[in-house]
């Protein structure tokens, strides 16, 4: 067998740029480059094989954790079909990155993470960054990614790569299984040198698989829809990465099954759609949340079912409810003692289609199905309506920007209130028009996020819509953008605070404690002065951006206009009312005090255990 001599660091690079993945016979490379930052414990093993390999195009960010982020949102532009890798020193550098690992892991969505540790030799210990531990040598900062990585390994010696690097791409291109995977080099072992076999720099293709259903199992799932009255399906973001929109309208209009739609479902089918009942759990619909509750089936197709879409269990409140889960991966199938069909969804929905028949659900099911649709639509143009009061509302700045935006340009955000806004309120045409990381619900994530949305789809316009809070965890990322010339609009909502924990603190009698942006006042010692003079138009221009501050609706509509003519990134400000949001129609479990001496705390705890009553296990 021949041999290629080759440091670690430069196998890595070379191993990673030949890695390819065919989808349905489509077929295009894994990685897309490498993100990070260079420190010493990578600069000189990897970061000598990425001066060496230009072709694997290397992206200087300004923080680890946003590398991450950008790989994220590119993976799930991408329906997971291809990723970047993320590199660091041993120390801060890597341990930046863990709330990124997590967020991939949680979201279900590939990212390479390769950082450095610590000397493998061990004979220099300790070294810069190294954390020492009484009970063990073999212990580093990066043992903290074992537990939000799909999965992990560190190389302490070269040719161990040659059965790790498989393995890695064998969980990353799995539709079950991927995540982050963490790839711990220690910086002395990345410096050195073996003959690694050439076989393993060859390009390897692999086929992302579409698992059908077990053939029994599908059969009875038919007779189980059949025999349903007020069925439902619940549309998670497994109906998008399987590529399965298509399947599923033919299903829903074939059998007049009303659709409800996760964060990650949502655009799977057309806003306008009349088996579309919209966003569902505590951040949805009424129509929606009224059908879930009737529900005598409830097909989950790609859902994970996490507690904002079963309103922390408490949408299903029919006594004979029954559960069908569609999923590639079987610990979600099985989920709320569900009759699992662990398949792909796509496959899976073309052979329930054909075994259910000529069933369809009654006429009037379905006719107030269409009704529920129609009539929320009409209270999203209600939301959006302009009242003329300054500041403004969110809802009319998230209707400004969504009658402004094409069909299949995207909205993306994570965190704060927006996302419930958007989640009931944005008219999603495209499958991937809407862009919400709301697995982890990562502050921060979403001026790193647009980058790597962008990146994946080039032609589209991306808007990032974030709060004040948001914006100020992480904004350094829009000089990366400036740097590559990579272009979005960035709409900034400044309420001076963190409106949505401000909004939850209210609602379980806490007083918005703690959560807007004042002056400690010397009388009280709170946090209940002035508000604080942050100047985000100087910020953003400080860093590049093109910005354009508003005040007022036609103001943000005008500089919708002169953003998308911009050929760099641009913030357009406004600031928002604090107290003026759009009801719930659903609940979400957040414990409150069962004992306080706050009349606002007792009157909120005798509601939790109002709801706390509706509350099921679903066995």
């Amino acid at each position: 067998m021949n041999a290629l001599k080759l440091t670690v660091g430069q196998a890595v690079v070379k191993f990673l740029k030949n890695q390819y993945v065919d989808c349905d016979g489509i077929e295009n490379p894994f990685f897309a480059g490498c993100l990070g930052i260079f420190g010493h414990g990578i600069v000189a093993g990897v970061g000598e094989g990425l001066l060496e390999n230009p072709d694997f195009r290397y992206y200087m960010t300004r923080n680890e954790q946003a590398s991450v982020h950008i790989a994220i949102a590119y993976a799930k532009m991408k329906n997971r079909l291809q990723t970047f890798a993320c590199i660091s020193s041993i120390g801060p550098g890597a341990t930046n990155m863990v709330t990124g690992a997590a967020c991939a892991t949680i979201n279900r969505l590939p990212v390479l993470i390769i950082p450095g540790d610590i000397f493998a030799s061990r004979n220099v210990a300790p070294v810069l960054q190294q954390l020492e531990s009484p009970s063990s040598q073999d212990i580093s900062v990066n043992d903290c990614f074992k537990p939000v990585s799909r999965y992990w390994d560190r190389i302490s010696r070269p040719e161990q790569l040659i059965t790790s690097l498989p393995e890695v791409m064998r969980v990353l291109t799995s539709p079950s299984d991927t995540g982050a995977v963490t790839l711990a080099l220690p910086q002395d072992v990345q410096a050195e040198s073996f003959d690694f076999p050439e076989d393993l720099f060859r390009k390897r293709i692999w086929k992302i698989a579409r698992p059908r259903p077990d053939k029994r199992m599908v059969e009875e799932a038919a007779l189980m829809i059949r025999s349903s009255v007020s069925p439902v399906i619940i549309a998670g973001g497994g109906v998008l990465y399987s590529h399965a929109t298509v399947q599923l309208r033919e299903f829903a209009e074939k059998t007049g099954i009303p659709v409800s739609e996760t964060f990650a479902g949502k655009g799977s089918l057309p806003f306008n759609h009349p088996n579309n009942l919209g966003a569902t759990g505590a951040t949805g619909t009424p129509g929606a949340n009224e059908i879930t509750a009737g529900a005598d089936l409830v097909i989950g197709i790609g859902t994970r079912y996490s507690d904002f879409t079963t309103a922390s269990k408490t949408a299903f409140q029919n006594p004979s409810v029954r559960f069908i889960n569609i999923n590639v991966a079987d610990f979600d199938s099985h989920k709320l003692s569900a009759f699992p069909l662990t398949a792909d969804a796509r496959v899976c929905l073309d052979e329930l289609s054909a075994l259910v028949g000529d069933y369809h659900v009654k006429n009037d099911y379905s006719d107030h199905v269409a009704a529920l649709n129609k009539e929320w639509d009409e209270m999203v143009s209600s939301f959006y309506k302009v009242s003329g009061s300054i500041p403004v509302t969110q809802a009319e700045v998230v209707g400004a920007v969504n009658e402004f935006a094409g069909p299949r340009d995207v909205v993306l955000c994570a965190a704060g209130s927006l996302p419930g806004d958007l989640h009931k309120l944005w008219r999603t045409i495209d499958p991937k028009g809407f862009h919400l990381e709301y697995g982890y619900s990562t502050m921060g994530y979403e001026c790193a996020a647009g980058i790597g949305a962008k990146m994946a789809c080039p032609d589209r316009e991306i808007y990032v819509m974030v709060g004040d809070g948001n914006y100020l965890m992480m904004n350094s990322e829009i000089v990366t953008a400036i740097q590559e010339g990579i272009k979005f609009t960035i709409i900034l909502l400044n309420n001076n605070g963190f409106g949505s924990i401000g909004g939850l603190s209210q609602s379980i009698g806490s007083q918005r404690f703690g959560t807007k942006y004042r002056y400690r006042d010397e009388n009280s010692g709170l946090l209940s002065g002035d508000t604080l003079p942050v100047d985000f138009a100087a910020n953003a221009g400080s860093l590049g951006a093109h910005v354009i501050e508003t005040h007022d609706i036609e103001s943000l509509k005008a500089a919708l206009s002169e953003a998308k003519k911009q050929s760099v990134t641009t913030v357009i400000t406004i600031e928002t009312d604090l107290y003026k949001g759009i009801p719930g129609y659903g609940w979400w479990e957040v414990a409150i005090s069962e004992v306080s001496q706050v009349d606002t705390v007792k009157d909120a705890f005798k509601y939790y255990k109002e709801m706390k009553k509706k509350q099921r296990f679903l066995l």
